[in-house]
């Protein structure tokens, strides 16, 4: 049992190090360090070890850092692709797709993430699309296919990449349920205290990161920072020289096309609450109107 426990502490010292405060997690792995090496559950030398890294994380600046936000948008991407299978029946489309989506970033406040943003199709007719903090852009070939132009096409991408730039997942994550089992845990000597061995532990950690993809994936992000995210795509648009308005006519397409206990139907406000608050904006935007100018290249991608 000893031994696995010093194989688990320094992964319980990862996983802290990437969900908590800078602040918080180094308080906790250096009291988590020193009541393990008094319990001699880890060698002297282990628990000094991961005690400097405590106080060299207090250290450090509060915000999660972009490699930390691509490694968890990673897991969460790989999560997604366990449950859909990417689409390459047409990797023009693909590339398309990505170029829409680089001239959307890089007319935005964030044109850079750590490993770049990327978009796939997945092969799926439910019409939805995700997002993951990593920069990762999932769009369903359903979704694409109720899209009526380039502008409303580059809606979807926008309200996307507005989801990575305003931080949603990150925020999920850090007021998760993960957050309080390492609070208990950390603060316990890794179970030591509470009588949990290493497979309760890990089926702590195991539950609390399938209640972060809940999040993410299934049951969606607020009401509020849904309309945060459209808002936000619409100010993409128009940099990116988009008309905004392509956001109030996918919106509508959905109306029409999608129920509400699948897709976007079930992770997002109704289309006709995201039209009525996106109506309230749009019109603060002054972007020429040079939308048929990309209908026949949309034709001919689509």
């Amino acid at each position: 049992m000893k031994n696995r426990l010093i194989i688990f502490i320094p992964a319980l010292f990862i996983i802290i190090a990437l969900t908590l405060s800078c602040q918080t997690a180094s308080k906790i792995l250096d009291a988590g360090a020193k009541a393990a090496g008094d319990a001699g559950l880890i060698n002297s030398n282990t628990a000094a070890a991961i005690s400097q890294s405590a106080r060299a994380i207090g250290t450090a600046a509060e915000e999660i850092t972009p490699e930390q936000e691509y490694y968890i948008g990673r897991a969460v991407a790989a999560n997604i692709l366990s449950s859909y299978k990417i689409y390459t029946g047409s990797p023009a489309l693909t590339n398309y797709l990505n170029l829409i989506c680089s001239a959307i970033t890089i007319n935005s406040p964030r044109p850079d993430v750590y490993n770049g943003y990327h978009v796939a199709i997945l092969d799926n007719n439910e019409i939805n699309a995700f997002a993951t903090s990593g920069g990762h852009i999932f769009v369903t070939r359903g979704l694409i296919n109720a899209a009526k132009s380039e502008d409303a096409l580059a809606a979807v991408i926008a309200h996307e990449v507005a989801h990575i730039q305003l931080q949603h997942s990150i925020k999920a994550i850090r007021t998760s349920r993960i957050t309080q089992a390492l609070l208990v845990t950390g603060t316990s000597a890794a179970g030591a205290v509470t009588g949990m061995d290493v497979k309760e532990l890990t089926n702590v950690f195991n539950e609390s990161v399938g209640e972060i993809i809940q999040t993410l994936v299934n049951n969606g992000y607020s009401q509020a920072q849904e309309f945060d995210a459209d808002n936000t795509a619409m100010s993409l648009l128009a940099a990116a020289g988009y008309n905004p308005s392509g956001l109030v006519a996918m919106l509508n397409e959905l109306r029409n096309v999608q129920s509400s206990g699948s897709g976007f139907g079930k992770t997002h406000p109704t289309p006709a609450q995201r039209i009525t608050n996106a109506q309230r904006t749009v019109g603060n935007f002054k972007v020429t109107d040079t939308s048929a100018s990309r209908q026949a290249r949309f034709a001919a991608a689509k």
